[in-house]
């Protein structure tokens, strides 16, 4: 019966998916949904595309071995957010924009949206990679299959829906995949807490003995310490300016809404729905920790990240376990396919050759289709690769590009002596700071983005006057 409901929630979500190609005359229809949507349906939109499989089966892993610390980080989600209404919010409506890069072309010319865009695709398809194989963890589960033809079947029905249904489909799979998810983690937390004996005392009495897994505020300032108070507001606030602000994926929701008020309801709204989510998740893992020291569930030398499957497979009732790895494989589908679109409408948008395709409105369109589906290829090979740690993972990959590219944006706004070739030095230099970071230094990936974005907008502040000074020198000498 699991297998049973796992199979039709599949099947039935694909369905719902292709059905929104209905309608569909321009790309504006494909990558915006027509703006059409509202607000509270984006901000379900947006919580469901940064929550990914990853996140519902890493979070939980992260309180299970450890503690609630990395709500902190959360603590910054919500701070960016504020950040993004204020400072890059205003500029993606000052005109009918389709990327986030249109911007920056605005600013600095072609070829640096170009950089930019590329710096996107490159950092998202890898990103996406290390999601798509957490789908892995629970289809295999489920199904018994081996992880790679998990993945397979996952991303190619998501390919489908997305190819057929363009941002429509996503924003309002994201709406039904959202409340399953959310639904099937708060009857998880139900379960687990009616399971162990002694209810929540227990719990808090076993959590405090392993010391302190309830516990959330750590106020160390060592900078190989991921969580806490400081690395998770100003690190997790720069992470989400760059997540939601400069990151296509996110931005393209924004602009999918009817005007920038009900676009800033929708960001502000995800945030209150993410730290509801996180401090779920993040229960969820402490009660499984107490659960398994009655029923252990993790045979040795198992990876953590499978604590939340394997609960759901070997306890949960027949039938409603299959609901709720039906929900978890709904966060998946659902972020794939927001990441799918978004890659397909950098790709034909933000590249000038493929932008010249446009004067035919129906070749563009099918143009925007097949990059889709080329783009979906790509994610299953990356989807291929084991990964460390899911969670982690995922967000230091993402931490070491988007450094640069916030950067790039924040200089653009901030300092108008700032040059295109400035610019780029200023990306380069943010991008080589942040990966020495990574490979040379026990520095947490929590400050990779501070580090890169202040780099970057340092040097690239420096080469612009740089090369001013010497142009005017050049130039005076001439005269001279």
């Amino acid at each position: 019966m699991d297998l049973a409901i796992v199979v039709v929630y599949l099947l039935g979500v694909t369905a719902l998916g292709m059905r929104f190609r209905r309608g569909q005359n321009s790309v504006r229809d494909y990558f915006l949904g027509g703006r059409t949507a509202p607000w509270w349906a984006l901000a379900f939109s947006i919580v469901a595309t940064e929550t990914s499989t990853l996140t519902i089966i890493g979070t939980p892993a992260i309180s299970y071995a450890g503690n609630m610390a990395f709500l902190q980080l959360v603590f910054g989600y919500l701070l960016g957010r504020v950040l993004i209404v204020f400072l890059l919010l205003p500029g993606y409506f000052r005109g009918e924009y389709f990327t986030a890069y249109e911007l920056i072309q605005k600013r600095y010319g072609e070829r640096m949206r170009a950089v930019a865009a590329s710096t996107f695709l490159v950092t998202r398809a890898v990103a996406e990679g290390v999601r798509v194989s957490a789908i892995a963890l629970v289809v295999s589960v489920v199904l018994g299959t081996s992880e790679r033809l998990a993945v397979f079947i996952v991303i190619t029905l998501t390919i489908i829906y997305t190819f057929e249904g363009g941002m429509k489909a996503v924003i309002w799979t994201d709406v039904a995949q959202l409340i399953l998810y959310m639904t099937g983690s708060a009857v998880t937390f139900l379960l687990l807490l009616h399971r162990i004996p002694g209810g929540w005392h227990e719990v808090t009495q076993a959590a405090a003995a392993a010391g302190g897994k309830l516990g959330i505020l750590t106020f160390s300032w060592h900078p190989s310490a991921e969580f806490t108070i400081w690395s998770g507001l100003i690190g997790g606030a720069f992470l989400t300016m760059a997540s939601h602000g400069t990151d296509q994926t996110i931005v393209q929701r924004l602009l999918a809404a009817r005007d920038q008020r009900e676009s800033r309801r929708a960001l502000l709204a995800s945030g209150v729905i993410v730290l509801f989510q996180f401090t779920l998740f993040l229960l969820v893992g402490v009660l499984l920790f107490v659960f398994a020291q009655h029923w252990p569930l993790l045979g040795p030398g198992e990876r953590a990240d499978r604590i939340l499957p394997l609960f759901l497979v070997r306890e949960m009732p027949v039938g409603l376990a299959g609901l709720l790895l039906a929900s978890i494989l709904a966060v998946a589908m659902s972020n794939a396919s927001g990441s799918l679109n978004s890659l397909a409408a950098s790709s034909v948008f933000d590249f000038a050759r493929l932008r010249g395709m446009n004067t035919d409105p129906a070749r563009f369109l099918r143009l925007s289709r097949w990059m889709t589906l080329a783009w979906g290829a790509v994610l299953l090979c990356f989807g291929m690769v084991r990964w460390g740690p899911l969670l982690k993972a995922g967000l230091t990959v993402a931490s070491i590009s988007f450094g640069s590219l916030l950067g790039l944006f924040l200089l653009g706004t901030f300092d108008r002596r700032s040059t295109a070739n400035g610019a780029l030095a200023g990306m380069f230099s943010g991008l080589a700071a942040t990966l020495g970071l990574y490979f040379f230094t026990p520095v947490a990936f929590t400050w990779y983005v501070l580090a890169g974005a202040t780099v970057t907008c340092a040097v690239g502040a420096a080469a612009s006057r740089l090369a001013s000074a010497r142009e005017n020198s050049f130039s005076g000498d001439g005269k001279a």
